[in-house]
């Protein structure tokens, strides 16, 4: 095993342990927390950090191994996301009724309060566009170019378990693993990191928008 892989390896067992110990000592998050300045702050702190410690691992080759490139087509690109989009959409409508897991997360609001748009727009910012973009990096760029030389379907598979878990979620973990294994699918066909980050943007956009609208 690399360095550069055992360093990646823990750094995202470090993002597992840490949520789910979160998540046993503190419960869900406050289902209003996108109304409160500290989840934007706390926010880019922690993906600032991250990003940070990914860029440091990738040192020396970070646009390679990141996949900083234009995707081999931006036409093939775009089916095989709507398809991975659609895929997991239906995943997450099939297992809502017994999972209930879009309530899991806690991020998105019941309604929208005009007051705090100040606030939600902060929010809006760091979870659909800095944390798609650091997440990427971190699973679809970073990760998969380490585990690619082992296999790609290993790789597809270990990125869409470990992706699920460093989100510290139990109901919401299927419906994670498929979107980051259909990501990671994307990254290997389109050989590009930026087709992934644009999904993984558009989800998390929508996902908030539906919830205030």
């Amino acid at each position: 095993m690399s360095g550069r892989l055992l360093a990646w390896l823990t750094l995202v067992g470090f993002q597992i342990l840490l949520n789910y110990s979160a998540r046993a000592t503190q419960g869900k998050t406050d289902r209003n927390a996108v109304y409160h300045w500290s989840t934007s702050l706390e926010g880019l702190l922690f993906y600032a950090i991250f990003l940070g410690i990914v860029l440091a691992i990738s040192r020396g080759q970070t646009r390679k191994l990141l996949a900083l490139r234009a995707p081999r087509s931006w036409g093939q690109a775009a089916g095989i996301a709507v398809t991975v989009a659609v895929a997991v959409i239906v995943l997450e409508v099939a297992l809502e009724p017994v999972l209930h897991a879009g309530r899991e997360q806690g991020l998105t609001p019941k309604h929208w309060e005009p007051a705090h748009a100040a606030a939600f727009a902060a929010s809006f910012v760091v979870l659909a566009l800095v944390a798609p973009f650091v997440e990427e990096a971190t699973f679809r760029g970073l990760g998969f170019s380490l585990i690619e030389p082992y296999g790609q379907v290993l790789a597809i598979v270990a990125i869409g378990i470990l992706f699920g878990l460093a989100h510290g979620l139990v109901e919401a973990l299927p419906v994670l693993v498929a979107l980051g294994a259909g990501l990671a699918y994307l990254r290997a066909r389109s050989d590009s990191l930026y087709p992934c980050v644009v999904v993984h943007a558009v989800f998390n956009a929508v996902a908030l928008t539906i919830a205030v609208a």
